[in-house]
């Protein structure tokens, strides 16, 4: 059934690539805002005595009809075999190689960061997005056959949020559409974030639903492409995430890494922790504490852990 399921997605992906990817606008964004209207006005109507009957009614379908499309279109890849087991999986993932790759990739950040372009305060910043784009795509079909078999479309349908506003301060980076296959990022985030992003949110779109397996794929994308801007997000989320492992068994060795940052990494570090102090607050808090049992509820270990995508990384450089 998983099988079939997957085989569905791939024809109502292409399909739905079709259909919006023509759009200058997230065309599931959109969709998302006449969905929330329908409800909204569904639930104010329940106060109306002469039409609650018929409102309960109507708001019970739509809520069943979204859902029910949203596990045939989406859900049922939740299900799919694990990545892990098409590696030579270790039992669990070793702190000391985690240490030794931090180091590496602290080494390849250095270096990819100078081919990067910066801004007058010396912060990296992105100059052709729609490049990156492009090669995202072609990266997409170089995965390696024994990691994945699936179908990229070769289709660009990658838009920026209607949300970056809100998503500012949501903590969310981006988010696939399962109902029309976009995949959208925030165009506001710092520009070390954005092409890894959008390497991450092309992973969904192939067909991989776990945020980590997302995370992974994201990283075969962008660790072996030729594009500047593509490389060193990419490296640079890897290390900031084998950091973020590691820092409770060990701070002092994260503490040695950050401090041994070029200093164009510090600036963009100190942008990146900027823009995070200025947009933290109780919407932050609520949408990391839904986001969470959205995860849990999916077959994941929930959104704060790395320790799914760790074991991954160190088995595949292994």
């Amino acid at each position: 059934m998983i099988s079939f399921f997957e085989s569905f997605f791939d024809f109502q992906k292409g399909f739905h690539q079709i259909l919006f990817s023509w759009l200058p606008f997230s065309g599931g964004d959109v969709f998302y805002i006449l969905l929330g209207i329908s409800l909204l006005y569904c639930f104010i109507t329940l106060f109306k005595k002469k039409k609650r009957n018929t409102s309960l009614v109507r708001l019970l379908l739509i809520i069943n009809i979204f859902y029910f499309t949203y596990q045939i279109f989406w859900g049922m890849l939740y299900f799919q075999t694990p990545i892990i087991k098409k590696l030579s999986s270790q039992n669990e993932p070793e702190m000391n190689k985690a240490k030794k790759l931090a180091l590496q990739y602290l080494e390849k950040c250095k270096v990819s960061r100078q081919s990067v372009k910066e801004d007058k305060n010396g912060v990296f910043i992105i100059t052709d997005l729609k490049s990156i784009q492009l090669e995202i795509l072609q990266q997409q079909a170089k995965i390696p056959r024994y990691i994945s078999d699936k179908k990229a479309t070769q289709i660009a349908s990658i838009k920026p949020s209607l949300f970056k506003k809100v998503m500012n301060f949501t903590g969310i980076l981006g988010y696939y559409n399962p109902f029309t296959a976009e995949a959208q990022y925030n165009a506001e985030l710092p520009s070390t974030f954005i092409p890894f992003t959008t390497a991450h949110e092309s992973a969904h779109q192939l067909g991989f639903a776990r945020e980590q397996e997302a995370n992974f794929v994201g990283y075969l994308i962008g660790v072996h492409s030729h594009h500047p801007d593509l490389r060193y997000s990419t490296e640079y989320f890897t290390l900031k995430s084998l950091l973020k492992f590691i820092v409770d068994e060990d701070p002092e060795f994260v503490k040695s890494v950050i401090n041994n940052y070029s200093p164009a990494m510090k600036r963009d570090r100190a942008y990146e922790k900027d823009f995070i102090l200025r947009h933290q607050g109780w919407l932050d808090d609520f949408f990391g504490f839904t986001n969470n049992l959205f995860l849990k509820s999916n077959q994941q270990e929930g959104s704060v852990t790395y320790s799914y995508f760790i074991d991954l990384l160190l088995n595949y450089e292994k």
